[in-house]
């Protein structure tokens, strides 16, 4: 089931990819193939399964769904870079900067963010509620910009080399890698027509998915292998970043990813209506072994 409905998602982000054509065809190309390296697709399926939830059934989710992955791509085609992580495989494959080159990769980054943008504008004439289109967009740019995961991509590069308190990791976790969840399940919530104390219950739904999804991440990064995870293990160390595994060691570490995911499931049981997928969802994003 899940990799049917990979599928599916996969289908709907790739059809609103620009043609890779024109003088500007190369960065065009590493758009392309960045987005085209594969990947789980968590964000807009989530996405759509809140809007399941809530009752949605148009069509004027599938351009948020598209954005939010370009989104994604964009902050991992940057993460990779010499001057960020530094990092040559992404997927089991060739890091963006190492295929086109150190300039193409940060333009294809930025080109990303910003079609995400145009991308997601284009649900305006695929409903009649052009306010709630237009206050996913709000979401959308709050939730990547500077109170959002670049505001954790920033913290989280000041204090590289430097020891980091739990107060400031959950920060940067929360920002870096909830945030994007976070404006995913919004989105599916607000263009659903979620009543505004469910857009805050799915809110922290997202965010507790978000730090069981990092300290996961985190988990797999010492214990797992390059072959299943289809990227370099030991980054964190290499990178002399604190996580918590190095804050609390591996047992503290499963235990949390234990307890903040029934955090995640009780909130998504005090909505409405119900989702067996994604509740198998969630529990399989924070049980995960890649």
């Amino acid at each position: 089931m899940l990799n049917l409905r990979t599928g599916q998602v996969e289908a709907v982000v790739e059809s609103y990819l620009p043609p890779a054509e024109g003088y500007q065809k190369t960065v065009l190309d590493a758009m392309d193939y960045s987005v085209k390296a594969g990947g789980k697709r968590l964000r807009p399926m989530l996405m759509e399964e809140v809007y399941r939830l809530f009752g949605g059934q148009g069509k004027e989710i599938e351009p948020f769904m598209a954005a939010i992955e370009m989104i994604h791509t964009s902050s991992l085609i940057h993460d990779d870079l010499p001057c960020m992580d530094n990092d040559t495989l992404r997927r089991g494959k060739p890091t963006a900067w190492v295929k086109f080159g150190y300039d193409m990769a940060v333009l294809a980054g930025d080109g990303l963010l910003i079609y995400a943008v145009e991308t997601a504008a284009k649900a305006f004439s695929m409903t009649d509620r052009a306010d709630l289109v237009g206050r996913c967009i709000g979401i959308l740019a709050e939730k990547t910009g500077i109170y959002g995961m670049i505001g954790g991509q920033t913290v989280d590069v000041e204090l590289t080399n430097q020891p980091i308190p739990r107060e400031k990791l959950d920060f940067i976790y929360r920002l870096k890698t909830g945030a994007l969840l976070e404006a995913s399940m919004m989105i599916g919530a607000v263009l659903a027509g979620a009543k505004e104390d469910e857009i805050h219950i799915t809110e922290q739904m997202a965010s507790a998915i978000g730090l069981a999804f990092q300290i996961q991440d985190d988990i797999l990064d010492v214990t797992s292998s390059a072959e299943v995870l289809g990227k370099p293990v030991l980054s964190d160390e290499k990178n002399n970043k604190t996580t918590y595994v190095t804050l609390e060691g591996i047992d503290k570490a499963k235990q949390e990813v234990k307890r903040i995911s029934e955090e995640a499931v009780a909130c998504l049981h005090s909505l409405p209506g119900k989702n067996e997928f994604l509740e198998a969802l969630i529990r399989m994003l924070v049980s995960r072994e890649k």
